[in-house]
């Protein structure tokens, strides 16, 4: 009898201490405090139904930046138009905006706004809309439902993190400043500067080429093409330059290069059908059996071209260093010396 009621004294004690251990675990204060900071500024079904992200700075920043989706694609509009956008560049903003992490509040009035350059005449903002109701008997439709209105304040003294509160709400939170670089960075920041758009995300890459031939700027009459043809995994290479021993792994880094080559901004000056886009040109036939030409303009005095590709209705600025790497001569493809002459 002794030993059974020790042995159940044992038990509740042990069962008592684990009670305790389990309290302690959920209202630990510091723990409580971690769990009470893991926040995120929108659902993640919610963002889902984006269609327009409105980024603007404080109010001394003269522009804003607009992004809207189209068929599910990110555009940049500015002045009426509307340019391709950096698809990763908006997933990883709305991811930021949607992910959970630490935002813990630091105040619960509005006494605080103005000292945190929250004041909205203060502050910069992000708005994300959903979709506009369509448009009916000539009238224009509906602005979309605001999804998300964020303000986004100063950083505290140590530079890392910011303050942040939603849009008619009092509750400030702080968190890591991953905003500054998106509100900050310029228009062309979101601009898909690429020249086949489709090689940001690894849709078209160098294995689906099956033949390039290029034809380089000359003064004078077209000069002969060099014509590059898939062989399996290597290449040939025939027209107008002569190689003793082609490096196929370089072959592929310059055609890997021209997928990804970027201007340096969308121009105006000239539409992609006009007649000036005759000073050189590069045409990829991919394995789909679409052919893709890349078509330049005459450098101008600061050794710029305007470059058009088919099928798009973009007109790019190209930079000097970025139209050289199009066109390389043949020692740029020869196989490296080696064996025991090699110095």
């Amino acid at each position: 009898m002794v030993y059974k009621r020790k042995l159940a004294v044992l038990s509740g004690v042990t069962g008592l201490l684990a009670l305790v251990y389990v309290l302690t675990l959920i209202f630990e204060p510091e723990r409580a405090g971690r769990r009470s900071a893991a926040y995120s500024w929108i659902d993640s079904r919610q963002l889902a139904q984006a269609e327009r992200i409105v980024i603007s700075g404080p109010p001394e920043a003269e522009t804003a930046v607009e992004l809207v989706r189209r068929n599910n694609i990110w555009y940049t509009a500015h002045e009426g138009n509307e340019y391709p956008a950096r698809q990763l560049r908006v997933d990883d903003f709305l991811g930021l905006l949607g992910k959970k992490a630490p935002y813990p509040v630091q105040a619960s009035t509005s006494a605080a706004h103005e000292r945190l350059g929250l004041d909205e005449k203060a502050a910069s903002r992000i708005r994300v809309s959903g979709a506009p109701s369509p448009a009916r008997d000539g009238a224009e439709g509906a602005a979309g439902p605001i999804l998300l209105d964020l303000l986004v304040g100063q950083g505290d003294q140590t530079g890392r993190e910011v303050y942040l509160r939603k849009a008619g709400q009092n509750e400030v939170r702080s968190g890591e400043d991953r905003f500054s670089g998106y509100i900050s960075g310029s228009l062309s920041s979101w601009y898909n500067l690429r020249l086949f758009p489709e090689s940001e995300d690894g849709k078209l890459d160098v294995d689906g080429v099956q033949r390039l031939t290029v034809y380089p700027p000359a003064a004078g009459p077209e000069p002969e093409p060099q014509v590059f043809t898939r062989n399996g995994s290597n290449w040939t290479l025939s027209g107008g330059i002569a190689v003793a021993d082609l490096d196929n792994v370089k072959v592929d880094s310059y055609i890997r290069g021209i997928l990804n080559i970027e201007g340096d901004d969308f121009s105006a000056e000239a539409g992609p059908g006009d007649p000036i886009f005759n000073d050189g040109r590069v045409a990829l036939e991919l394995g789909d059996g679409s052919i893709r030409t890349l078509r330049l303009g005459a450098a101008d005095e600061s050794n710029r071209r305007l470059a058009a590709v088919s099928g798009s209705s973009y007109v790019y600025s190209l930079a000097g260093w970025a139209v050289e790497r199009l066109f390389r001569d043949a020692a740029f493809f020869e196989k490296p010396p080696s064996g025991p002459d090699q110095e």
